[in-house]
């Protein structure tokens, strides 16, 4: 049994990726099981990859890359050349010796090459450059005869005939573009053309065989049309003649009725209506005669007179003014022949050619003039077609190694190189973000991306009037300042500038830290709100009142203004505010001495409400970070991910990164526009030095600091309680005793 290649894998985004590094590895890598792919799929536009290099290798030019295709592409650079690793060693420079003149293909493209180094003027040379063919390949262009298969008109040059037949040609069949970008035709329309012509020309010789004695051709062609075009008609028009000599009582109702005129009188209408030209030919009558010139339908007028110079006059020798259902009859049966031979016209683009046009297309030679100037340019296309495979192995050998790590594999993006996906790098509060994916329509985009468990921030890019969207990933630090509107820059791949404005959020955590702090960000926004919103209100409705005070002593008079009463104060309300604050204190002392007297679960108790409130917040911010993942952003722009490609903490952190001050840099820390915070931190002091007496005081860590003389004196038991001196007895006492 044959072994198969040894592979080597690293593991990466919880995914195991193969490594691709030599030659050997692009050799053999349609033996990889495409379960290991990390892409199955990629598009040739949108991502930082030399455009051109994937539309060779996209062979079914749907703008996508496959398995199938880059396989293929791999297969095809190592078949030409003697050691595979030359592709692995990149570049665009090819040197002749790396081409294997043993196959018929690579002692082609040596040929090739050599003869482009003899046109440069470099015979001895033994490498040649992707400069050197592109320019050779622009040289053929700009030939006469480029080998692309396509001549124009002014291929024909001087040839004004020729000219003309190109340019007729391409009207009736269309054109292409060639490689020069100028449209003409190519061997299978010319050849398309001339065939129609020679069907023409069939057609016309069957003219006799059929039966049509009608002469000259183009005479019976037009008599037969003549008659096409108002057959119908007519028959209707006799039809309805024989069911008015059959019973008069028909003539009424085969005819237009006043009803109907009157409503074709509400209407805008001419010679052409389709209205006018529904009603019979002639008015309806017991005689079998049609009228051809007087009282006919004013929308078959012009049919009608064709007919009879076209059909009636060559048939009957005269132009007749009336024609008889007789005379019709002869008519279609005397043209009947011509009819069929009309039927089997073939239809092509040339359309209705005189037979005249046809033979002087067909005898003057301008088909084998055509038919040269396609065979010479043939003849340069066996060069053309080695040139661009030329550009192609120096392409191949050049992209080919960094294409595939960044489809097979992702070593490209995990080691920090920068992926073919990623656009650039945004500048946007103090950090940069290096995940960043150009996309189409942000909508879309967003609508699968969102499965990514990512912050995506979407931005609107502008620089010289270009505009494009793209999609950054906040992978660490805070997110409390992103907002739809906030500026920023986005530098491109190449090193441009670009404005970027947000336009779009995807809201998820970017790390444990983050999501421990949001309930309290969150809380403290939500009271900021509250208040802002009462005091709004009250702001208007004391300023209201003003203003109503204010209009009501501006227009009372004096005499009825009545005068200011003192104040009372309402001492219910006092009662009332005071019951409410000592309930409200007597509730935060109870709350305040049960928290004391947890003596040293206290740190516990403390935990335990942190974790109330910021637990939840965590752990649902510690499940969205093992799902982060790099596959959703990738799919929504085209990509197909094989794998899920997990975006981790120590990943996040070095894709997006904060602004550093650098270790030898001098700091001075002295802010002259710092607030002023030293109330506040001697409330905080005072409240830390309170609290750790209480907790001192409850754990009788205080009883080894103190004074003996401060410390409290312990209650004394019964058996050391001082004996109280007896007191003498009183009469009444001693005399009990006594007795």
């Amino acid at each position: 049994m044959e072994q198969s290649y040894e592979w080597q894998f690293f593991r990466a985004g919880d995914v195991d990726q193969v490594v691709i590094r030599t030659g050997q590895d692009i050799a053999h890598i349609g033996e990889l099981d495409k379960k290991l792919w990390v892409a199955l799929a990629c598009p040739t536009r949108g991502i930082e990859f030399d455009s051109a290099t994937l539309d060779l290798i996209d062979v079914s030019k749907d703008g996508r890359i496959r398995p199938p295709e880059l396989v293929a592409a791999c297969q095809w650079a190592v078949a030409r050349v003697k050691d595979p690793q030359v592709l692995a060693d990149g570049g665009d420079v090819l040197q002749l010796s790396s081409i294997d003149e043993t196959s018929e293909e690579g002692a082609m493209l040596l040929a090739e090459a050599r003869r482009v180094l003899a046109i440069a003027g470099q015979s001895d040379a033994r490498s040649i450059t992707l400069a050197q063919v592109q320019e050779r390949l622009a040289s053929l262009q700009a030939l006469r005869f480029n080998g692309d298969g396509v001549i124009s008109a002014a291929t024909a040059q001087d040839n004004e005939a020729l000219a003309a037949l190109i340019a007729r040609i391409q009207d009736a069949y269309g054109s292409m573009d060639g490689c020069d970008g100028v449209a003409g035709i190519d061997r299978v329309r010319a050849e398309a053309f001339f065939a129609d012509a020679r069907a023409l020309q069939t057609w016309f010789a069957q003219a006799a065989e059929l039966g049509c004695q009608l002469t000259p051709r183009t005479q019976a062609l037009a008599a037969a049309e003549a008659v096409n075009a108002v057959q119908a008609k007519v028959d209707d028009f006799f039809a309805r003649t024989g069911l008015v000599a059959f019973d008069p009582r028909a003539q009424a109702p085969l005819n237009p009725t006043e009803e109907g005129y009157a409503a074709l009188g509400t209407q805008v209408l001419n010679n052409g209506s389709d209205c006018i030209a529904a009603l019979p030919l002639a008015t309806v009558t017991g005689e079998h005669v049609l009228p051809l010139v007087q009282s006919v339908n004013p929308a078959w007028a012009a049919a009608l007179q064709t007919l009879r110079e076209q059909a009636v006059q060559p048939v009957f020798g005269e132009a007749l003014t009336e024609l008889t259902q007789v005379q019709w009859d002869l008519l279609k049966s005397t043209l009947s022949q011509c009819q069929a031979w009309l039927a089997a016209c073939p239809a092509t683009p040339l359309g209705s050619l005189p037979e005249s046009e046809v033979q002087a297309l067909l005898v003057g030679g301008l088909e084998a003039d055509l038919l040269a100037l396609l065979d010479q340019d043939d003849a340069e296309k066996e060069h053309s077609e080695q040139a661009m495979a030329l550009e192609k192995l120096i392409r191949l050998q050049r992209d080919l190694l960094e294409l595939l790590n960044n489809f097979v594999s992702f070593s490209r993006f995990y080691r920090r190189e920068g992926a073919a996906f990623q656009a650039g790098t945004l500048f946007l509060d103090g950090r940069s973000c290096d995940l960043t994916v150009e996309v189409a329509d942000a909508a879309a985009h967003s609508a699968l991306a969102a499965m990514a468990k990512t912050y995506l921030a979407y931005c609107e890019c502008r620089r010289e009037g270009e505009k494009k969207t793209i999609v950054a990933a906040f992978t660490a630090g805070d997110v409390d300042f992103l907002f739809v509107g906030r500026n920023g820059v986005f530098y491109d791949r190449a090193g441009n500038d670009w404005d970027a404005t947000i336009v779009k959020l995807i809201d998820n955590p970017t790390s444990i830290g983050q999501a421990f702090f949001s309930p309290y960000k969150k809380f403290l926004r939500m009271i900021e709100e509250q208040v802002a919103k009462h005091a709004a209100a009250k702001n208007d409705l004391v300023n209201t009142n003003l203003g109503d005070s204010a209009a009501k002593l501006a227009t009372a008079p004096k005499e009825l203004a009545p005068a200011a009463a003192p104040r009372k104060t309402d001492v219910g309300t006092v009662a009332a505010i005071g019951v409410a604050l000592g309930s409200l204190s007597a509730v935060i002392v109870g709350i305040f001495g049960k928290f004391i007297e947890l003596g040293p679960w206290i740190p516990m108790a403390m935990l335990g409400i942190i974790l109330a409130i910021s637990g939840p917040s965590m752990m649902i911010a510690w499940l969205k970070l093992r799902q982060r993942s790099l596959g959703p952003i990738l799919d929504a722009s085209g990509w197909a991910i094989n794998g899920r490609m997990n975006i981790n903490l120590g990943l996040g952190r070095s894709l997006s990164q904060t602004g550093k001050v650098p270790l030898n840099a001098k700091r001075n820390l002295a802010d002259p526009f710092a607030d002023s915070h030293k109330l506040r931190n001697s409330l905080w002091v005072l409240a830390v030095v309170v609290l750790a007496l209480l907790l001192a005081w409850r754990l009788h860590w205080l009883d080894t600091v103190l004074p003996t003389k401060w410390q409290p004196k312990p209650a004394a038991t019964a058996a050391e309680a001082p004996q109280a001196p007896a007191s003498p007895a009183s009469p009444e006492t001693g005399g009990a005793a006594a007795q």
